[in-house]
């Protein structure tokens, strides 16, 4: 709302607003958006941003469904249960019995504050996180005002450097991201130490991976002061095996005699749940809320998913464009689906400091739209031949990591046990990607944008969805 209101943004945005289907108008050249308001609006230009990670993920637990008392998925928040508000003061739950479901990157985040808030908190683990040291702390008001202006791009940029490997003279933020960069490579794209052979680098990740973990694990000892606890709360994978996580008062919440951790990895997760109860091997745990912790589908919002129907030029659908994969150029647009912009990691390069990667994801398309406005553009759209090259040029440079995701923990990173798809984004990494869009906008964009007849004519009569597999 604050955000909403500093940008004048309640003028022209629809919120609390789904877009349901997008179809190419080939006589007026628009694109005809609907949503579940039953709206209809013409645009000559559509960006889809629908996120990867937007649809709460429940587990399938037996006998969920029976359970009787309050349950919700923490993206969905119900303060009119607990009280407070996100800085704490929970006084809702001060004599009821809290599960929470998941020890991810939420589970993180809520632990702490339940287990101050809560009169008895369970905490049901499957897999224990990586829990490095976060050390938040005041900023130094003088330091602050010691900066020059342009700083936080200064710092934006050198942060998305380090993390893609590439060299600089200095790291402007040290913290547990920069500090394990190389090790990162396993899932993230960016460069990788190419002086060394194969082989040698592989047993050197595996030894640095080995050194983090063990510092991990010793942490945990460290902090917990039941030794049984603190062993099943070691991680035991590999580093990037899942999404690292960072607290100064996670691991110390299990000190707190209210605090119970439920670990269910030798009984094969959670069994059921009964109509007052959690039900883990033979043990019942009665409960009086359940907040489930457990994330996000990952990459199936929006366009991917389906759930945004995208009909382009010949009423073909996009999905049945993207049958052999997805098939863009630079991971922006999709030859036969015109004025068409997708962002997100699709083809393109990722980072863990994902609103840097969308910020130059925006600046790109704006760029591409104000030379099509100032060119006079008939229509923005890759030829056949660019899209089927980028292509291929993001599998030829895609590196192989199923064999480290398949000894891996099921998680997000490898679509729980199935493992990532080679060549879904651009593994040289951010840096590299942002310089050759750089370089490919100082062009004629001949390969993206329409501007005659003919032109026009040759995009059109090419096969959709033509070109290599």
């Amino acid at each position: 709302m604050r955000i909403a209101e500093h940008f004048d943004l309640y003028r022209d945005t629809l919120f609390h607003t789904r877009a349901t289907g997008l179809s190419w108008d080939e006589d007026s050249t628009m694109w005809i958006v609907e949503t579940d308001r039953q709206d209809r609006f013409r645009a000559r230009y559509v960006v889809t941003s629908s996120g990867t990670l937007t649809q709460p993920k429940l587990p399938g637990i037996p006998g969920i469904e029976n359970f009787r008392g309050h349950t919700f998925h923490t993206s969905r928040w119900d303060y009119g249960y607990t009280g407070g508000d996100a800085e704490g003061g929970m006084t809702g739950l001060a004599d009821r019995t809290v599960a929470v479901v998941g020890t991810g990157a939420t589970g993180l985040q809520i632990v702490p504050h339940l287990a101050r808030d809560a009169g008895r908190l369970l905490v049901f683990q499957r897999t224990p996180s990586t829990v490095d040291v976060r050390d938040n702390r005041p900023t130094d008001p003088e330091w602050a005002r010691s900066l020059e202006p342009g700083w936080q791009r200064e710092r934006m940029d050198n942060f998305l450097e380090v993390l893609a490997g590439e060299e600089v003279e200095r790291c402007l933020v040290t913290d547990g991201w920069t500090a394990t960069a190389h090790l990162q490579r396993k899932i993230l794209s960016g460069a990788v130490d190419e002086s060394v052979d194969a082989d040698e680098r592989e047993r050197r990740d595996e030894r640095d991976d080995a050194v983090t973990m063990n510092r991990l694990r010793e942490r945990v000892e460290a902090v917990v002061d039941d030794p049984e606890v603190a062993e099943a709360l070691k991680p035991w994978y590999r580093y990037m095996c899942k999404r690292p996580g960072f607290s100064d008062e996670y691991l110390q919440a299990f000190n707190r005699p209210t605090v119970t951790l439920v670990d269910t990895a030798d009984h094969g997760g959670i069994a059921s749940m009964s109509e007052d109860a959690i039900v883990v091997g033979e043990t019942e745990y009665p409960v009086d809320c359940v907040i489930f912790a457990t994330g996000f589908e990952t990459g199936v919002s929006g366009v991917v998913s389906g759930t945004l129907p995208v009909i382009g030029r010949g009423g073909r659908p996009l999905l049945e464009a993207w049958g052999r994969g997805p098939r863009t150029l630079h991971g922006f647009s999709t030859h036969g689906f015109p004025n068409l912009f997708q962002l997100g990691a699709v083809q393109n390069a990722n980072s863990v400091k994902f609103v840097h990667i969308l910020q130059e994801q925006a600046l790109h398309i704006a760029e591409v739209i104000a030379r099509a406005q100032q060119e006079g553009a008939r229509w923005v759209e890759p030829s056949p031949q660019a899209q089927e090259e980028w292509v291929r040029t993001v599998r030829e440079t895609a590196r192989d990591e199923s064999r480290f995701q398949a000894e891996c923990t099921p998680g997000y990173y490898n679509a729980e046990g199935q493992q990532s798809i080679t060549g879904f984004t651009f593994s040289p990494g951010p840096v590299v990607f942002h310089r050759l869009l750089r370089q490919w906008r100082r062009g004629d964009m001949a390969d993206m944008l329409v501007r005659t007849d003919e032109d026009a004519d040759r995009r059109t009569a090419a096969p959709v969805g033509a070109g290599v597999s």
